[in-house]
């Protein structure tokens, strides 16, 4: 090649021609350096039939490339999958690459580091921190910070430990060689439903082709050990695979059943790796070296070199839906990249989503079934709790019922779940005196109180504040009332009612890394826990024998708001939160409060006629042509200047195209009417789901101008409608 189009990493540019130098060897898909004015910006190498450029540039007018990445190129199934998710979520191919290329410190050579590890000497102050820095970090080896952490001492410690010679430098290769899993380390004994699914997973994975399977199973009815055979297949074939899940949190936990089972653990990809380990990660898995991945959904774009097998575990999450940058839905990503990659695709879920649901309907998908629990577990008995009938106590959230039932759970020395999508100790606090309520500076929406960490916060920005003493308003102290029930609150409930027992908080200010998560379910394990308050973060993926009480505290929480998947995502995470209770020998009890025990939604869970509720809710998106039976698509405008904001807002209605079977609603200031310090307006895009709803926006927003100060952002196939 004498001249290379490249796709630089700069959303703000199309693909940009270069000449390469003598000597120099290109392909599509290398990973270059390329010149841009006085700055020198990574590239990747596409073919120009398939990344038009605006205009043609003459081969004497064309700038050198300056590198070529030592790193294999991009494969073809990657780049077609960045040019498919760039075009379907109207996305700059920029901004998909960068997900690709997300580690730039991988796309160097090869590097060493030091690490230090005790030598045996004993210096001559032994200070009492130095005492048990040497005593708690004993053979281990690693960073100043890693060791300063393990040994609960400062860096400064660590580092005169160095100075004094008891502990020493070793330089270490960061790209060393991960284990190899095994899969014939530990086989597990599997039922004969569990050994039927198996078998079909495994047959998919032995035929190497593009079969996508919905894996449908009760809560507890082992669809891990299920995809793992599929797993331990790809692995003997010599193939890589991926594993997505939804929550950073559910790492640790995953990676130990994963080392029970073939015998090391899998290389982790997620947002709290070091740059180190990334750098480590990316190069093993682009040289095919690591052979299982399992992450969050950022891992689905990085550059596999024998992708053998995709499993999404909780394929049903929202967290799947990133709702910032590309507004990519991994689920539907994880389907496209195994049909460009030739490859099968696993959809684990206890409660699949209906546009799962409708694909395999329409035969699109197939679908394996685990329709009972695995071994001597069964499922737990549901009943509703009527909050009117039967209230709690004045100034109290949790009714007679429940409470008597957590009682005779504890007496039995098992242990209890209480559910409450909701972090922090009250969602509102306001003053009794004058009514003046806290509300976020930089959002429309209010402060939410965490006393724990004594802070007023915004769970949309990050702001935070102190809690203050006095009314900001009328300065009257003493006058600010909590409204409202959070987990803390709920909490603090349990240990006056129950002051015996360990209560712990599992919320994402509590479970922020894997090696959170670890220390929860050690302590669950060992039974330093009576009863956990939690939020969503603890309706999936956790497997405790010995809990068998699992309370909802405000069932209707997740009806509130305007969200069209409002009834189904409600049904999803209590019948996921109930399948927390009896997993093991011991039978589970769920108590579900709510006002309206009637409800459809709650007739189901306490029924557990799941396939009526999934009938009933599609039945009501077909009438409506709501996905998957249509189409939306969401358009934001959003500036600092709200005049401009809204001008531009009206610009983008005014100029709607009149399209047979296409609706634009909007615009509309957005619930969220201010966001990070930013006024917003919604448009709604309703389509019929034949139309080529991203060719008519395309159009449409492209010959539009507006202010630079002006951010319109599209997100295909919404989930959130804040």
């Amino acid at each position: 090649m004498s001249r290379a189009r490249v796709i630089l990493l700069n959303s703000a540019l199309g693909p940009l021609d270069y000449r390469v130098p003598h000597g120099m060897t290109v392909e599509p898909g290398s990973v270059v350096v390329a010149p841009l004015g006085p700055r020198q910006l990574l590239g990747v190498v596409w073919e120009p039939e398939r990344m038009p450029s605006d205009a043609e540039v003459g081969d004497n007018r064309l700038r050198p490339l300056l590198a070529v990445a030592d790193v294999p190129p991009i494969r073809e199934p990657l780049r077609r999958l960045i040019e498919w998710t760039a075009a379907y979520y109207l996305a700059p191919p920029a901004a998909v690459l960068r997900m690709t290329l997300a580690s730039t410190s991988a796309l160097e050579g090869a590097r060493l580091m030091i690490e230090y590890r005790a030598t045996g000497d004993t210096p001559d102050r032994l200070t009492p921190q130095r005492e048990q820095a040497l005593g708690r970090i004993g053979d281990r080896q690693g960073l100043i910070r890693e060791l300063a952490m393990i040994a609960g001492v400062s860096d400064a410690v660590v580092r005169g430990l160095v100075k004094c010679g008891a502990l020493e430098p070793v330089h270490v290769d960061i790209d060393s060689p991960y284990p190899a899993p095994d899969p014939d380390h530990a086989p597990p004994q599997l039922s004969p439903d569990q050994a039927d699914a198996a078998a079909t997973l495994v047959a998919d994975v032995t035929a190497r082709a593009f079969a996508p399977t919905l894996l449908d199973g009760v809560t507890g009815s082992g669809k891990t050990e299920v995809y793992f055979e599929a797993v331990a297949q790809a692995l003997r074939d010599g193939r890589q695979c991926l594993v997505l899940l939804p929550e950073i949190a559910l790492t640790e936990p995953f990676l130990q059943r994963f080392h029970a089972r073939f015998g090391c653990e899998p290389v982790a990809w997620h947002s709290g790796l070091r740059s180190t380990q990334r750098r480590r990660a990316w190069r093993a898995i682009s040289t095919g070296e690591a052979r299982v991945v399992v992450g969050a959904r950022s891992a689905l774009f990085l550059p596999y070199a024998n992708l053998g097998l995709i499993v999404v575990d909780e394929a049903h999450e929202t967290s799947f839906k990133q709702e910032e940058g590309v507004h990519y839905h991994a689920r539907d990503v994880a389907v496209m990249r195994g049909k460009f990659e030739g490859c099968p695709v696993i959809l684990a879920s206890a409660t699949p989503a209906i546009e799962t649901r409708q694909q395999v309907a329409l035969g699109r998908y197939a679908e394996v079934k685990l329709p009972e629990r695995h071994g001597a577990a069964q499922m737990p008995h549901i009943a509703a709790i009527d909050l009117i009938a039967e209230p709690p106590e004045r100034g109290r959230w949790l009714s007679p019922r429940l409470v008597k039932a957590m009682i005779e759970t504890l007496e039995r020395q098992e242990q209890v779940l209480l559910f409450l999508n909701r972090r922090g100790y009250a969602p509102l606090t306001l003053c009794r005196t004058c009514g003046h309520r806290f509300q976020c500076p930089n959002c429309t929406a209010w402060m939410v109180e965490h006393r724990l960490t004594r802070r007023l916060a915004c769970h949309h920005c990050g702001h935070a504040e102190p809690t203050p003493r006095a009314c900001p308003e009328c300065k009257g102290e003493d006058t600010l009332v909590a409204c409202g029930p959070g987990v803390e609150r709920i909490a603090d409930e349990v240990a006056a009612l129950l002051p015996t027992a360990k209560v712990a908080v599992v919320t994402s200010d509590t479970i922020w890394s894997p090696a959170r998560a670890a220390e929860f379910v050690a302590r669950m394990e060992a039974h330093d826990i009576d009863v956990v308050v939690g939020t969503q973060l603890v309706t999936k993926g956790y497997h405790f024998p010995n809990l068998t009480l699992v309370g909802c505290v405000d069932a209707d929480l997740g009806l509130e708001g305007g969200d069209l998947r409002a009834a189904e995502r409600t049904f999803q995470q209590i019948r996921q939160v109930s399948g927390r209770a009896g997993r093991g020998s011991k039978p589970g009890r769920v108590f579900i409060q709510t006002h309206s025990p009637t409800s459809q939604v709650m007739q189901a869970l306490v029924t557990g006629d799941a396939d009526a509720f999934y009938e009933a809710e599609t039945e009501a998106r077909r009438e409506a042509g709501a996905p998957p039976f249509g189409r939306y698509a969401a358009i934001v405008v959003s500036s600092e200047d709200q005049a401009c904001a809204h001008e531009t807002a009206l610009l983008v209605g005014r100029s709607a195209p009149q399209v047979d079977g296409m609706a634009v609603y909007g615009p509309a200031p957005a619930p969220l009417a201010m966001l990070r310090g930013r006024h917003r307006y919604r448009l709604l895009v309703h389509a019929r789901r034949a139309l080529d709803v991203q060719d008519v926006i395309r159009d449409w927003l492209g010959a539009l101008g507006w202010p630079a100060k002006v951010r319109v952002t599209v997100d295909v196939d919404p989930y959130s409608f804040l």
